[in-house]
């Protein structure tokens, strides 16, 4: 009998404990639930996705996860982003069709692409535009900047941030390029943009629209005799083995942007927008970084495996940027207003 009591006792004093600890997990909010629940999570209330065609270490990718992982933070998990690098979600026209009609939720997209359905983008990389990478980000970080973000909205698309891609230049298995006469009937592969054809040819070269996957066996052949790129590109696909001379004339600077479909931007309130758009820019600060480090260090890389870097006196910067102020007019003559201001930013 006295056992019987005695188990009734400790089952009330145990019935008692768990149910004040219940109340106190209650008060303390989702992290007492997670812990009473075993350390299970609630389910996030956004799953979105994020397409990028760089491969996992470019630093657009980085920023990209960078950016994923900000949201998630600022929003307590309740909007998770999964980044697939690589092309995974196909190419940079195929993932802005996509974007368009709400099949991806976020991409970084390159300015060449958005000029295809928005050409006023094309200012954004016409030749020598930028006197520097100081210069250009003055015009993107600026009014500017806001104006081409806005123009972007008719095209079912939501600009978020600026991301760096780096100044373009020419390298070529034949000798170095010092003056505009060395450009002279170069056979100069360019990707599939008429605006880069013009700009070759203007400067005396040829132009080869040419799949960026096919340059590297073309160099090779002797099919091309140079390409066009940035640092890390020239390394990446290993174009550097076979064209060895590169001129740093920074002919263009073509930005990325961070965009999100405006069928996804529809469905978030006021207050996550405000988050997205905050951890976007963060993550551009972020990628960046990452690119001036990058860009740095494969230079450093390059010249010591026995590259020859040229760069162009200030007198043929003038010659070269003179020589395609044709591409201006048959590409922007809209919005020579857009360029003009932009030359006056200082």
């Amino acid at each position: 009998m006295d056992k019987q009591i005695a188990k009734r006792a400790a089952l009330i004093v145990f019935t008692v404990a768990a149910a004040c600890f219940f109340i106190i997990l209650l008060k303390a909010g989702n992290p007492g639930k997670a812990l009473f629940l075993g350390g299970r999570k609630e389910a996030p209330e956004y799953v979105l996705s994020y397409a990028d065609n760089q491969p996992e270490d470019y630093p657009t990718v980085q920023g990209a996860r960078k950016f994923a992982e900000l949201v998630q933070e600022k929003t307590s998990g309740r909007i998770k982003i999964n980044v697939f690098a690589g092309g995974e979600m196909g190419s940079e026209n195929e993932v802005v069709e996509q974007l368009q009609y709400g099949g991806i939720d976020f991409a970084r997209v390159s300015v060449m692409i958005l000029a295809e359905i928005k050409p006023k983008f094309n200012v954004l990389q016409l030749p020598y535009l930028y006197r520097d990478e100081k210069h250009m980000w003055k015009v993107l970080d600026g009014e500017i900047g806001e104006e081409f973000k806005e123009d972007l909205k008719e095209s079912d698309l939501v600009a978020l941030s600026w991301y760096d891609a780096g100044a373009r230049h020419f390298y070529n298995s034949s000798r170095p390029i010092k003056c505009i006469e060395d450009m002279k009937k170069m056979r100069i592969r360019v990707a599939n943009s008429d605006m880069m054809s013009a700009m070759v040819e203007a400067l005396g070269a040829r132009a080869v629209p040419m799949a960026y996957s096919e340059v590297y066996a073309a160099l090779e052949t002797s099919t091309i005799d140079g390409a066009e790129n940035n640092w890390p590109s020239y390394e990446t696909m290993g174009h550097y083995e076979v064209a060895k001379y590169i001129t740093l004339d920074a002919h263009t600077r073509i930005p990325e942007m961070q965009v999100a479909s405006q069928a996804t931007w529809e469905k978030l309130s006021d207050a996550d927008r405000k988050i997205i758009t905050a951890c976007a820019e963060e993550s551009a600060r972020y990628e960046r970084r990452l690119w001036e480090i990058r860009e740095e260090n494969v230079r450093k890389r390059l010249i010591k495996a026995g590259c020859i870097v040229t760069e162009l006196s200030s007198s043929e910067q003038v010659r070269f940027r003179a020589a395609v102020m044709t591409v201006y007019q048959m590409y922007c003559s809209e919005y020579i207003d857009v360029v003009n201001r932009i030359a006056q930013i200082r």
